[in-house]
């Protein structure tokens, strides 16, 4: 089986509409502020290999992607102060036994706000591209959990309260809150596997975590659907999804699979026993091969989703048998109006995404594309604009203005750190220090991102729609807080190719 990349990106980019070509320009690593202001920045004690990040009031925490091993410093989840967005100070550490245990990576973070909870995902790392001791990249002895922190009493060092241990190793989390039923909380948790009898998607009801309750109200098979030449062929592996505000569409990132949309009001309604349909028919997907898909966002107010790859670079080539590296992975914009045949409709790239970049002397060098990526990873969607973090390639900003063509609309790229304790072996081993990596957070008008290798940077985006995003006070792409149900609801509705102002 393939291991789950993961990725981060650079600077020069360049748009190219869906089957055009543009000129290919490069750069190394230098700072880059085009369309955004510099707020604050914290290295994370220089530790890299710092994982998700998630926010409650004035604190944010951020987990790890390697482990407790000895040569790693603070291995566990690191407490930001972010009171002052220009001064963000680490003033604190969740460690052992609950965070930054040997051979376990505290990989996903969410905060329930609401309930005062952080949960933390954990599981067994890999030592070829985690630096984790485990020397196994298939199975690990370590048990899946997904920790409860109570965060009401004393946040900065928050106790652990319970403990779920789903049924399949997790991989990555979307938290959704039911609008319509205060106190509802559900994860909607890939745990991918290539097996036709094994669950893909789990949907868990945490409600009453608090109580150490926890209820997995549905386990959706989907692999058995493709079509057993397809199995051979793709990774059908469910890598991650997003769900609509409403809770009734889930958007599925299935790497080689593709695309496609599940229908789950049966869910979001709270039925006794839910029902997941297919909305979109198998045949009816969007696959354009392996690696392939990583996340899924929908744009709101939009019958429009944005798609992300995630391809690493040559080193994963032997292990996983795919072929990543140059012109690694981007940005897909797919057209939902009609569920049953959803279409890609443009896609964004940067210079190193152009197959002319990978005939180039960087395009050659394996210093620039053996541990190294230049693959789009993670999206933050308004209707305006889109953010982006493109590991090598920097913090990517697109406007959507008129989705049939996006354009560059800012990038950030920063002056990297002149050494950290731990480089990542598959995305900062290369002569490219820069891997923006985490799902973009937006809190009162800033934008908050973890660069795996080079800590936290918060950021004021001054591009086009800056006005939208300056009246954001909650948005992340992986769960459906603060703002999210708000700019769905408010967002008038147009057609895909037209752009314009909305909520």
């Amino acid at each position: 089986m393939r291991r789950l990349p993961v990725l981060v990106v650079l600077v020069a980019l360049t748009f190219v509409p869906l089957e055009t070509s543009a000129g290919v320009e490069t750069a190394d690593s230098v700072p880059t502020l085009n369309n955004f202001q510099l707020v604050g920045h914290n290295p994370l004690n220089n530790r890299g290999m710092n994982a998700a990040p998630a926010i409650f009031e004035n604190l944010m925490y951020v987990g790890n992607r390697t482990d407790g091993s000895a040569q790693h410093i603070n291995p566990g989840i690191l407490v930001v102060n972010i009171a002052n967005p220009a001064s963000p100070t680490v003033v604190g550490e969740i460690g052992p036994p609950n965070a930054g245990n040997r051979s376990e990576t505290t990989r996903e973070l969410r905060v329930w706000p609401q309930a005062q909870l952080l949960m933390s995902m954990n599981f067994g790392c890999s030592a070829i591209i985690h630096a984790c001791v485990s020397t196994s990249d298939v199975t690990s002895m370590v048990t899946p959990t997904i920790r409860f922190f109570d965060l009401s009493q004393t946040p900065q060092q928050p106790p652990l309260i319970s403990t779920y241990l789903p049924t399949r190793t997790p991989h990555e989390m979307f938290l959704w809150l039911d609008p319509a039923r205060p106190g509802r909380a559900l994860l909607f948790m890939s745990t991918p596997t290539s097996s036709t009898t094994q669950p893909n998607l789990i949907i868990t009801d945490i409600s009453r975590a608090r109580e150490g309750v926890f209820t997995e109200i549905v386990r959706w098979r989907g692999n058995d659907l493709f079509p057993a030449a397809d199995r051979n062929t793709f990774d059908v592996r469910l890598h991650s999804m997003g769900v609509s505000a409403d809770g009734k569409r889930t958007y599925l990132a299935y790497l080689g699979g593709g695309f496609l949309i599940l229908d789950t009001s049966d869910v979001a309604n709270n039925l006794a026993t839910p029902e997941i349909r297919l909305a979109t028919p198998i045949e009816n997907r969007l696959s354009w091969g392996n690696p392939g898909a990583h996340s899924a966002v929908k744009v709101p107010g939009r019958s429009l989703v944005m798609m992300t790859d995630e391809v690493y670079g040559d080193l994963l080539d032997p292990i996983t048998g795919d072929n990543h590296g140059c012109p690694w992975g981007w940005v897909r914009i797919i057209n939902t109006a009609v569920e049953s045949r959803p279409v890609i409709i443009s896609e964004y790239k940067i210079a190193e995404n152009q197959a002319a970049y990978c005939q180039t002397p960087d395009g050659m060098d394996p210093s620039n594309t053996f541990a190294t990526s230049y693959s789009s990873h993670n999206p933050t969607v308004l209707r305006q604009v889109a953010f982006v973090t493109w590991h090598s390639g920097g913090f990517q900003a697109i406007n959507l203005a008129n989705p049939s063509a996006p354009t560059q609309a800012g990038v950030f790229s920063p002056d990297p750190l002149p050494v950290v304790v731990t480089e990542d072996p598959a995305l900062s081993e290369g002569r490219n220090k820069v891997v923006m990596w985490s799902y973009p957070i937006i809190k009162d008008g800033l934008i908050y991102l973890i660069d795996l290798r080079n800590g936290l940077y918060i950021v004021r985006y001054t591009g086009p729609a800056a006005e939208f995003v300056d009246r954001i006070t909650f948005l992340e792409g992986n769960s459906n807080l603060g703002d999210a149900a708000r700019l769905e609801r408010t967002s008038r509705p147009r057609s895909p190719s037209i752009g314009g102002p909305g909520g």
